[in-house]
């Protein structure tokens, strides 16, 4: 998958707090079953071997089932297992540098918080999307600043690249952030945290059953 068919709907972000190493690629593949159509792999602090592996897995997987598999904060990483891209923060290297190691049809994305000014910046660099939140209580985390879903709207109206939402978002609270503008709804717990993953995945990607949310947006 590349930034030309970036999809909308679920974009699930795994937890290795959360999902047993031995259980990780199953429960990816719970979640894409259940209609997941991005997955981020984020994990700050297993061995660099593990990470390696795991993230090698996962990228077979995504490609079986033709989804985008993004690794976060590492460029390296994204490289080495042939991810589609990756998500950078605050901290992190820029889009520039990221697109100079994966190339042109990378997917690139970047976490803009609650600051619509570093959106735009990000898009004139060359992301492909941009993630605001966090937009409720955020068990992942829980002292990220707060986004208002105005920026949403702004961003919808004022950007030319796909906008993802994130933090705290569960089935029952996403849809005025559909409405708002997000083409994707980022859930880590929401997902990876329920005792059905499937089941759970499923209850958000029902939020994007309209026509104009089945089609590739971008």
């Amino acid at each position: 998958m590349t930034r030309a068919c970036l999809p909308g709907g679920l974009y699930a972000i795994t937890d290795n707090q959360l999902i047993p190493a031995a259980k990780l690629t199953d429960q990816v593949a719970a979640a894409i079953r259940g209609g997941a159509t991005m997955i981020q792999y984020r994990d700050k602090t297993s061995d660099p071997e593990q990470r390696r592996q795991q993230a090698a897995a996962l990228a077979l997987l995504c490609q079986d089932h033709a989804i985008p598999l993004i690794i976060n904060d590492d460029i390296e990483l994204a490289a080495a297992v042939g991810a589609s891209g990756v998500h950078l923060g605050k901290s992190d290297d820029t889009v520039r540098s990221a697109r100079k190691v994966l190339g042109a049809d990378a997917i690139i994305g970047v976490s803009c918080y609650n600051e619509f000014e570093r959106a735009v910046e990000a898009t004139s660099e060359g992301a492909d999307y941009v993630a605001f939140g966090r937009f409720f209580a955020s068990q992942s985390k829980p002292d990220a600043v707060t986004a208002d879903p105005e920026l949403l709207r702004q961003a919808r109206q004022r950007l030319s690249i796909p906008v993802v939402a994130i933090g705290g978002i569960t089935p029952e609270n996403g849809p005025p952030l559909v409405t708002a503008g997000a083409q994707l709804l980022a859930a880590i717990h929401g997902v990876f945290g329920q005792t059905d993953v499937q089941a759970a995945a499923r209850r958000y990607a029902k939020l994007f059953s309209a026509a104009l949310f089945n089609a590739r947006i971008f």
